[in-house]
């Protein structure tokens, strides 16, 4: 299935919020937004894992919105630690609905930061989906999350460390797929991270 990359741009809560959607030439089955890390330590819509989630996403039949969060590219406005952040995603994701139709199953992801910020907007919107990668838990208040969310970590996190993130995840009795060696930006294992997102949803309906 071929996917054509196209440039969108919204007014957001704080100012224009700009970013490129992934869209199949099949008619997609699913929504999926994906948020980037920590803006304040050069996160950016192109992160490599944002990119990769967002392949990936794209690959299984979903329309993909990737997009700079506030203060970040051209997107108007300026960091906020988390709370503007996830207003921003919302206006995303109603976008999102509005373009493409809000009858199809809504899927949420972010990486480190963008994580958090994806489990906080999952409190309100409820999506079917929730795939956070090295979320940022111990440097945020992280929400609980559903059960059926999936998790991936790496080992030997020097950011969020493992640790931190089982601290989290214990008392939700939550599954956390971890990669032996892996860092927090998961170099090197890429193409593992896709894979291991590719199985969770075979033979689910998204």
């Amino acid at each position: 299935m071929a996917i054509t990359l196209q440039k969108f741009s919204l007014a957001g809560p704080a100012g224009n919020l700009d970013g490129v959607a992934h869209v199949p030439t099949e008619l997609p089955i699913g929504i999926a937004v994906v948020v980037h890390p920590l803006p304040t330590m050069g996160g950016t819509m192109e992160n490599k894992v944002t990119v990769t989630l967002a392949k990936t996403f794209a690959e299984l039949g979903c329309v993909v919105l990737r997009f700079n969060f506030r203060g970040v590219g051209a997107s108007g406005g300026e960091y906020s630690g988390g709370d503007g952040e996830t207003e921003d995603l919302l206006a995303v994701v109603h976008y999102a609905q509005a373009q493409f139709g809000e009858e199809l199953p809504l899927l949420l992801s972010g990486f480190s930061f963008g994580g958090y910020v994806a489990a906080r907007a999952a409190e309100l919107l409820k999506p079917q989906h929730l795939v956070l990668a090295a979320p940022a838990v111990g440097r945020f208040a992280m929400p609980a999350v559903s059960p059926d969310t999936l998790v991936i970590h790496g080992e030997q996190d020097d950011v969020v460390s493992l640790a931190d993130a089982f601290e989290w995840a214990r008392p939700q009795h939550l599954p956390i797929v971890v990669l032996p060696g892996a860092g927090h930006f998961f170099h090197g294992r890429l193409t593992q991270l896709r894979d291991i997102v590719k199985r969770h949803f075979n033979g689910v309906e998204l």
